[in-house]
């Protein structure tokens, strides 16, 4: 890596990314064989610049490049737009998920609460549609098209939230089927709406020893065995031990079920296979679902998500592993400054500092206080 890009605040950025791996991985495959210039590394550097730049096409890419820094960052002063598509066509998806994989990894191991605590892993999927014509291959529907995206979001703490773990399907694939690859740690709690609603699997779940925090529909048949005593909290309704479904149709091991009132009024009934919390920290749990949502919303408003660079599959994949590459290394840096600040902040200023000496963005995210 470039001596003046280690220094920047961009080089003390991607410094958590394993570039021995992507390199093994570049030997392996021979992906660089026949490269003069657009090698996979620096295709990973300008993608994450991208991202974090909000460039609009591959155009803007190519034109970015009349910035020095960047062009010392890269290794190159210039690159064509066809350059740029052929590679973000041919570079497997799978070399860049190792990467956002092993950032995972160090995450986990760099959180010093990791182990003495039951984290929070909150599942939910988000459908990015897509043109039909131009992505044939991700149909849906007759006259659309769109790609999902299932995701596990790892709850720390409340400043502390990443995603640990995805499955990327057609958009017609319905979210139950992604459980089997979305819950395998018995060591969390999992929470996740009432499209996940599945008695087979809450069985399976409850029999291996995963707890979870789930919402059953309106329609939810539910028998009573027993009432607990809701306490005195005012949103707390009723707090019952349940058969789920009917006699014909039923799972088979009891249930909690919690009537909760949200803050609008709403009445929420959460179903869950603990029985050793209170009915607040099972409404709490419950609420902390909106973390994923707002996750979403970072992934679609603040990265190149919603348009892509390429109309391949393997282009398209790229991109969102990119994205989830650019959270994880804001994550690591807030861990590792001790920040209080949110990830949007955290990327406003490394954008202003980008290439300035990288105490300069250190320092301003160490004195960040909690707002």
């Amino acid at each position: 890596m470039d001596k003046d890009t280690l220094l920047s605040s961009f080089g003390k950025w991607i410094s958590p990314i394993n570039f021995d791996l992507l390199r093994e991985q570049v030997e392996s495959l021979k992906l660089d064989y026949y490269t003069k210039k657009l090698t996979t590394e620096s295709y990973l550097k300008l993608m994450l610049l991208a991202h974090l730049d909000e460039w609009d096409s591959l155009h803007e890419m190519s034109d970015a490049l009349v910035d020095e820094e960047l062009q010392k960052a890269v290794g190159f002063q210039s690159i064509s737009v066809s350059q740029l598509s052929r590679r973000n066509n041919e570079i497997p998806s799978d070399v860049l998920a190792s990467l956002f994989f092993d950032l995972v990894g160090h995450i986990k191991t760099f959180h010093t609460d990791f182990k003495t605590t039951m984290p929070l892993h909150i599942i939910d999927s988000t459908t990015i549609p897509l043109n039909i014509r131009k992505y044939q291959w991700a149909e849906f529907r007759k006259t659309k098209a769109g790609l999902k995206v299932h995701l596990r979001l790892v709850m720390m703490d409340k400043h502390t939230t990443y995603p640990d773990q995805l499955t990327m399907t057609g958009a017609k694939e319905h979210d139950r089927g992604q459980l089997e690859v979305l819950v395998d740690n018995p060591n969390a709690i999992y929470v996740f709406d009432r499209g996940y609603l599945d008695y087979k699997r809450f069985d399976l779940m409850t029999d291996d020893g995963y707890f979870f925090v789930s919402r059953v529909k309106k329609n939810t048949v539910t028998r009573d065995i027993c009432e607990f005593d809701a306490g005195d909290e005012k949103n707390i309704l009723s707090d019952k031990m349940v058969w789920l479904g009917t006699p014909q149709k039923r799972a088979e091991n009891a249930f909690r079920i919690v009537e909760v009132k949200d803050d609008r009024g709403k009445i929420l009934r959460l179903i869950t296979n603990r029985f050793d919390i209170s009915p607040k920290e099972v409404s709490e749990m419950y609420r902390s679902r909106w973390a994923i949502e707002l996750f979403f919303k970072w992934l679609k408003q603040h990265v190149k998500i919603k348009t892509f660079y390429g109309v391949s599959e393997t282009a398209v994949e790229n991109q969102i592993y990119t994205a989830l590459i650019v959270y994880c290394l804001h994550v690591l840096i807030q861990l590792e400054t001790g920040s209080k600040s949110k990830v949007l902040q955290i990327s406003r200023w490394l954008k202003r500092l980008v290439w300035k000496p990288s105490y300069q963005w250190v320092r301003r995210l160490k004195n960040r206080t909690v707002p």
